[in-house]
């Protein structure tokens, strides 16, 4: 009686152990990543490179988490760095001419909101796939972004910026960058959203299973609506950032392969590109390895030129790995 009691546990302690290797493995690949940048580095582990690796992945972090949402739904987004590139620009516009911090604010929000809403109009509701959707606001919204500016820079008032912005991208509260506890804010209301309310629950399902959603009652096509409407937002809030840190945007390269970065860090965070299956923590962490890796192959000196390539790899790495994961366990 007693062995098989033993047994038992094993096999739970076993079951217990995969689920988390299949579920958290963010966790070990950012250990790894953590031993490899010291071994790399001295200085890497050190407080000022964490809080500055911290304030480098805000940017990128928060556009990841709308993409989060859109692809824990069945769908993709390629649009979420024009967009920002779309927002940054026309907020300069507003800065320069209000010099309100708020207002620029409340603005970058709504356009990003409204630019979001676009794209899940055309997903939810005419049922165009997200990837076409998106491919076509891409290079639409990059396209009125580079007329706005003709192609150059667009700058902020240096005197309205060192004044006001400035302070938010480049201050600190507690020794952690302003940036860092807005990316680690939006991380935990995000989360709540999707962990705690219907509208979570109502993301899971559809990704999940998208005809059984319809017929439990969800309306699937609001859902996407919405989670298009969201990614847009965040997008817009980091438009917000990206000019409090840099104080101007270059309209033709602004954002340019943020998507890319974006769905790399979902993907390293452990979310399943077929939909169903996502972590906002597994993002926020998986942003925080994204740019560790940055770092590593700075350290290192790999080109910048082969560093796209490698983002590339890693994501289908990172599909392989997730994929092999969960045939495992469903064999189990």
């Amino acid at each position: 009686m007693k062995k098989i009691e033993s047994s038992v546990v094993k096999s739970q302690i076993k079951t217990k152990l995969k689920d988390i290797v299949v579920n958290h493995n963010y966790v070990f690949s950012l250990i790894i990543m953590l031993i490899i940048g010291a071994i790399a580095s001295p200085n890497f582990l050190s407080a000022a490179n964490l809080i500055q690796l911290l304030r480098a992945s805000t940017i990128i972090g928060i556009i990841a988490l709308g993409m989060t949402l859109v692809i824990i739904s069945g769908n993709i987004d390629l649009s979420v760095g024009s967009i920002l590139g779309f927002v940054a620009a026309i907020a300069v516009i507003v800065y320069n001419a209000t010099g309100s911090i708020l207002l620029t604010l409340l603005f970058t929000l709504a356009f990003g909101l409204l630019l979001g809403l676009i794209n899940g109009f055309f997903v939810g509701k005419t049922h165009i796939a997200g990837f076409i959707v998106t491919l076509a606001t891409m290079v639409s919204f990059r396209s009125l972004t580079v007329k706005l500016g003709e192609g150059g820079p667009l700058l902020m008032d240096n005197d309205l910026y060192y004044e006001g912005l400035r302070t938010i991208g480049y201050g600190k509260f507690l020794g952690i960058p302003y940036l860092g506890w807005i990316f680690i804010l939006t991380t935990v209301i995000v989360w709540l959203v999707m962990t705690k309310t219907k509208f979570g629950r109502y993301v899971y399902a559809v990704g999940s299973n998208e005809k059984a959603a319809k017929l439990s009652g969800i309306k699937v096509d609001l859902v996407k609506v919405l989670v298009y409407g969201i990614a847009g937002l965040l997008s817009g809030l980091a438009a917000f950032l990206y000019i409090s840190r840099f104080g101007s945007v270059d309209t033709s390269t602004a954002g340019s392969s943020f998507e890319l970065d974006a769905i790399a860090a979902v993907a390293i965070g452990g979310a399943s590109m077929a939909g169903g299956k996502g972590f906002i923590q597994g993002t926020f962490f998986g942003v925080i390895i994204l740019y560790s890796i940055d770092a590593i192959l700075n350290a290192f000196g790999v080109s910048a030129f082969l560093i796209d390539f490698i983002k590339g790899m890693l994501i289908l790495g990172a599909v392989l790995v997730q994929k092999s994961l969960n045939k495992n366990k469903e064999n189990e």
